[in-house]
C-alpha cells in the first residue's frame, strides 16, 4: 500500500528509548532511524519530537553526595549532559544512511508570539527544504517551570500543527487508549477515536516511568491536533516496523488513530488554539453570547456578549473566554487593548471584539 502522508510528525517517548535502568537504549533507537530513513526514501517529510535528553544524563552522571539538589537542578543538569549525549547519537546513527539532521531547542514561551511562532516554522521549513531532518526537543536547561511543556506530548502536537504536518505519531510504551487498564488482559485497545467521542472514563492518570506525562495529556493533545485536521496516530514504539507499518496499513496496526476533522483550520488559528497558557486575560460572557459562539454558524465576539474583563492585556494579545460558570470555552487574540475593552462591553453597534478568524472554540 502506498503511503499517503507526506508530512508527518513523530514523537518518541522517554519510555521508548530508555532501558528500565533509564540507559538509553540504543538498539531501539537504531531501529527507529532505520525506519525513518526508509520512509525519507519513500518521501516523507519528517519532523522528530524526541524525549530521552533527561533520562540519558542521569544513566551518565553519578551525582556527588556532597551537594543536594532540587528537582530544577538536578533536570537542568541532566537535560545539559544528556542533550549533547542523545544529538550525538541521533547524528552518529542518521549518518549512516547520509541523512543531515539539526538540533531545535525550544521553549513554550517560544510559541507566545505570533513573529517568534513563525521564527520557528520558518527555521524548519528550510530545514525540511534542504533535506535536514529537525529533531526537536524542549530546552530544559533554561525552561521556567510555570512555563514548561506538559511533557513532550504537548510539543509535538504544536509542532504537528505549526508545520502542517498531515500525521502526528506518538510513540509510547503500550499499543494505544485501552477500554481499560491495559494490565487486564480483558482490556482492548479502542482503535479508532471519533471527532467528538468522550474517552473520559477510559483514560488513566498514572505517569510514565522516565517522562513527566500521562495517557491524559496525551488523549486531550491527539484530540486538539485532529480538530486541526490531523490524524494522530498513539501506538507502541517497542513493536518492530511500527512507523513503517502505520504509515503503509495503518487499519492492520494494533494503535488507537484519532479520526481528523476534515475542514481545513487556518494556521493563525492552529497557533491560536495553542496558546491558552499565554493569555493575558479574560473575558467573561453572556449566556446568549455563549450560544451564538457555539451554534452552527459562524460568528465574531461583540463587545455586547461580554458580562466583565479580567486582566491587563494589550491588542493583539491572547485571551480567554469563559462562560458564567468560569468554564473556558475558547481562547482568541483581542482587537483592542483591556481599557478600551472595558469602555465598551455590553454596548451595541460596536465592531467585534474577538473577530471569529482569531477564535478558537473548545472542542
Amino acid at each position: 500500500m502506498t503511503n499517503r502522508f507526506t508530512r508527518i510528525a513523530v514523537k518518541i517517548g522517554s519510555n521508548v528509548l530508555t532501558r528500565r535502568d533509564g540507559t538509553l537504549d540504543v538498539t531501539r533507537m537504531s531501529a527507529l532511524v532505520d525506519q525513518i530513513a526508509e520512509l525519507r526514501k519513500e518521501g516523507v517529510e519528517i519532523i522528530l519530537v524526541s524525549s530521552g535528553a533527561v533520562a540519558s544524563g542521569r544513566s551518565e552522571l553519578s551525582l556527588s553526595a556532597g551537594r543536594k539538589m532540587d528537582s530544577v537542578d538536578q533536570r537542568q543538569l541532566y537535560s545539559a549532559v544528556g542533550q549533547a549525549k542523545l544529538i550525538n547519537r541521533y547524528y552518529e546513527l542518521f549518518r549512516e544512511h547520509h541523512i543531515p539532521v539539526g538540533q531545535v531547542l525550544t521553549m513554550k514561551e517560544n510559541f507566545s508570539t505570533r513573529r517568534h511562532y513563525l521564527n520557528q516554522r520558518n527555521c524548519m521549513t528550510v530545514m525540511l527544504e534542504n533535506g535536514v531532518i529537525p529533531i526537536v526537543n524542549e530546552n530544559d536547561t533554561i525552561s521556567v517551570t510555570e512555563l514548561m511543556f506538559t511533557d513532550n506530548d504537548e510539543l509535538s502536537g504544536l509542532i504537528a500543527s505549526m508545520m502542517d504536518a498531515q500525521a502526528l505519531v506518538i510513540l509510547s510504551n503500550i499499543d494505544g487508549i485501552f477500554d481499560g487498564a491495559p494490565s487486564d488482559p480483558e482490556s482492548k485497545v479502542i482503535r479508532t477515536v471519533e471527532l467528538g467521542r468522550d474517552l473520559s472514563e477510559y483514560i488513566r492518570t498514572e505517569k510514565s516511568g522516565f517522562g513527566r506525562g500521562g495517557m491524559t495529556t496525551k488523549c486531550n493533545i491527539a484530540r486538539k491536533v485532529a480538530d486541526e485536521g490531523i490524524t494522530v496516530f498513539i501506538a507502541n514504539g517497542k513493536r518492530d516496523n511500527v512507523l513503517v507499518d502505520l504509515m503503509h496499513a495503518p487499519e492492520e496496526m494494533l494503535c488507537t488513530r484519532f479520526e481528523p476533522n476534515r475542514e481545513a483550520m487556518p494556521s493563525v488559528k492552529k497557533w491560536i488554539a495553542h496558546s491558552e497558557g499565554f493569555a493575558k486575560g479574560e473575558l467573561h460572557l453572556t449566556q446568549p453570547a455563549v450560544q451564538a459562539l457555539t451554534g452552527e454558524q459562524a460568528v465574531s465576539l461583540l463587545p455586547v456578549g461580554v458580562e466583565a474583563v479580567v486582566g491587563d492585556f494589550e491588542k493583539d494579545d491572547i485571551v480567554l473566554l469563559v462562560d458564567a460558570e468560569g468554564t473556558r470555552i475558547g481562547v482568541g487574540r483581542i482587537s483592542c487593548d483591556a481599557s478600551e475593552a472595558r469602555s465598551v462591553i455590553g454596548k451595541h453597534g460596536q465592531r467585534p471584539i474577538v473577530h471569529y478568524d482569531y477564535l478558537y472554540l473548545e472542542s
